[in-house]
């Protein structure tokens, strides 16, 4: 069992990209699992007391997953994650955007690009994240509506619901 493990998230405002590294005590096809898997997804990625919904979700390349992000009075924020390429157990990628309840994105709010690489050493799996953003202005935005704090949140809960699925 490690000390501590690895959680650093840092912000490139010379590319609009965040760089995020995130270790967990789990086999890297339980973490995988996590990320990938509808019935687990729904169980953490939302910061609390937020909850995820999933409506539809294919995950291969080409397919999808949309969602919604429900608040505590039954707010309903929607997103899209638009599969790119996927090599099992090791990474996927995905376009990532800001939708209404029927999937239109919404160009107003920014969109992303993501990169999620997995690898495992000693029972402990390491998750780096790229996300690039296409402008500054969009980097920004996402930083004012709190994504630091929020994804950090989802990330820690992640670890917890591991721990407990072991």
């Amino acid at each position: 069992m490690k000390n501590s493990l690895l959680f650093d998230l840092t912000v490139d405002k010379s590319t609009n990209t965040i760089f995020i590294k995130r270790e967990f005590e789990a086999a890297r096809s339980s973490v995988w699992d996590a990320f990938t898997k509808q019935e687990i997804l729904d169980q953490w990625w939302a910061p609390k007391p937020w909850t995820s919904r999933t409506k539809f979700m294919d995950f291969h390349v080409g397919g999808r997953r949309f969602y919604a992000m429900v608040g505590p009075e039954g707010q309903e924020h929607w997103s899209i994650q638009k599969y790119t390429t996927i090599n099992p157990i090791t990474n996927f990628t995905y376009l990532s955007a800001f939708t209404d309840n029927d999937e239109n994105i919404n160009d107003e709010m920014p969109s992303s690009n993501w990169d999620l690489n997995f690898s495992e050493q000693d029972g402990t799996t390491l998750v780096s994240i790229l996300i690039k953003q296409k402008s500054l202005a969009s980097l920004e935005q996402i930083i004012k509506m709190g994504f630091k704090e929020g994804f950090t949140m989802i990330l820690n809960d992640l670890e917890k619901l591991l721990k407990h699925l072991k």
